[in-house]
């Protein structure tokens, strides 16, 4: 790590005996031999977090509103749509795993001309299991909060998707970090385990389906929802690709904390937009019937942010929301010295131009395409989210990256904080 203009000696690992507990945090977590001799981890890093949001806030915001529209009234109906959704989000959670961790292996090593069966099994492994074990508990908290807002008169829409989004950065960065670090510990003894851990979850497939198609809900979900989810995998991908670039380099190391910040809030943000939104459309009809209400045209930013209707006035609001949220959290890594970068006022202007310019790009685009895509007769609870939170991760890392691009170039390299 360059401190001051020079570099120091790197730090003597521990031996295997007093090796401390997994890391939970990004910016202690890529210290760790893991993340140093399997950069790739870094790719999956954006993509599981996107996964969360596409599958977790698509179902807070798909179940958010079943609720509002009363098809969770009775235990029977509240029971077919709980099943039905959770098997469902089982079978995306493992396949888009696979399929983030092929990603990995496209985007990190066959650029460099690398390549390591262990450690393509070993991202296999750790994402799979990432995303399915997060999606379960995610899942199961989702249901418990959507059912209780209902009872206690509270909009699931204004609840759910924001629980989903932060609790899901969290569980799936602390399952990543510790399942890929605890899986790394035995590539050198009991290698085989990685294809048995990837075979494990996948013999778990059929049970999903069987499940998912016995809700007529969630069965047109599972023969048509899969490409929203892989596609927005694979742009979530691009953004973990700038991501292992950029960390790469120790001049911009202290990235990696913030990443998951403004990605998260990003996300959160124009999630609890689109699933507003397509509540509101859902209670005037059906997709593709009340085609007045959902022009195909893309709205002018005016209309968008400063129109008198509730989805403009919610916009507003949420927009408002980003540079207090972003203080508290910039004041929370600071005081935890979790990150790489001296908070100076600079950085902290660089830092928010980025988070504002995302979610304005993010909420103007949420009202062209919930509209667009209820025009066209798709259900935008199904449908927006993984676009949107996937280009939430991309634009988010990518805006962060070139920030801290400028900062170097314009001589605020101090990246001592933290280390």
């Amino acid at each position: 790590m360059r401190r001051g203009g020079t570099l120091q000696p790197p730090r003597p690992r521990a031996p295997a005996a007093t090796r401390q507990a997994p890391p939970f945090l990004p910016s202690e977590g890529q210290h760790w031999e893991v993340f140093q001799k399997v950069t790739e981890v870094f790719i999956l890093v954006p993509a599981l977090l996107g996964l969360k949001g596409n599958l977790e806030m698509t179902l807070a915001s798909r179940l958010s509103t079943a609720a509002n529209i009363g098809h969770m009234d009775t235990p029977k109906e509240l029971w077919r749509m709980i099943t039905g959704n959770m098997a469902l989000i089982q079978v995306q959670a493992t396949v888009v795993g696979f399929l983030a961790s092929i990603a990995a292996v496209v985007f990190g090593w066959i650029p460099d001309g690398h390549f390591s069966i262990p450690h393509a099994f070993l991202l296999c492994a750790s994402s799979v299991a990432t995303a399915f074990i997060a999606s379960l508990v995610l899942g199961m908290i989702m249901i418990g909060v959507i059912i209780g807002s209902r009872k206690i008169g509270i909009n699931p829409d204004n609840v759910a998707t924001p629980i989903a989004a932060s609790l899901g950065d969290l569980i799936t960065l602390a399952l990543l970090s510790g399942i890929s670090w605890g899986l790394y510990l035995e590539l050198n003894h009991w290698r085989y385990i990685y294809p048995l851990v990837c075979a494990f979850f996948v013999a778990l497939l059929p049970v999903w389906v069987v499940l998912a198609r016995q809700s007529p809900a969630t069965r047109e979900v599972l023969y048509s929802g899969w490409e929203p989810v892989i596609i927005a995998m694979a742009i979530s991908s691009v953004g973990g690709l700038i991501l292992d670039k950029t960390v790469s380099d120790p001049n911009f190391a202290g990235m990696a904390v913030f990443t998951p910040v403004i990605n998260g809030v990003g996300g959160n943000l124009v999630a609890v937009q689109a699933s507003r939104i397509s509540t509101f459309l859902h209670m005037n009809g059906m997709p593709g019937e009340n085609s007045e209400q959902a022009p195909r045209r893309c709205p002018s930013p005016c209309t968008t942010f400063f129109s008198p209707d509730v989805n403009s006035r919610s916009a507003r609001v949420l927009f408002l929301l980003v540079v207090p949220g972003h203080l508290v959290f910039l004041y929370t890594i600071s005081c935890m010295q979790g990150g790489h970068t001296t908070l100076t006022l600079i950085f902290i202007i660089f830092y928010m131009t980025a988070a504002l310019l995302q979610v304005l790009i993010l909420l103007y685009i949420a009202d062209w395409m919930v509209h667009w895509m209820w025009g066209r007769g798709l259900d935008p609870d199904n449908f927006s989210i993984p676009y949107l939170t996937a280009l939430g991760d991309l634009l988010g890392t990518g805006l962060l990256a070139l920030s801290f691009h400028i900062l170097w170039l314009i001589g605020d390299r101090d990246t001592d904080v933290g280390d």
